[in-house]
């Protein structure tokens, strides 16, 4: 019974994501989801916490690789988020009249 339960609020977040996402202006794309890369730091230390128990040795290979996941996530919320400011920075009067001279 637990594991229909559990099947069925995966099914609902699926598709509650889904419908969420899909009503978000692209224009909005790129901020929420470096937002939401950040917020993945939550899951780094969770995967660490799982990763050091060593109760189990398939806990521990599964938190390592949950901390590889999570951290590839973060960096690359940040590297995205980074590139978008870029973005709206104003370039140098040198640069857009050809160089110096």
């Amino acid at each position: 019974m637990e594991a229909v339960l559990l099947g069925l609020v995966l099914m609902l977040s699926i598709s509650l994501g889904f419908e969420l996402i899909s009503k978000v202006p692209a224009i909005l794309h790129t901020p929420l989801m470096s937002g939401a890369n950040a917020i993945s730091g939550i899951t780094i230390v969770g995967a660490l916490i799982s990763a050091g128990s060593g109760i189990e040795p398939m806990a521990s290979i599964l938190g390592a690789v949950a901390v590889s996941f999570a951290t590839i996530n973060v960096v690359g919320g940040y590297l995205v988020t980074n590139r978008m400011l870029s973005m709206f920075k104003k370039k140098d009067d040198s640069t857009r009249a050809g160089g110096s001279s």
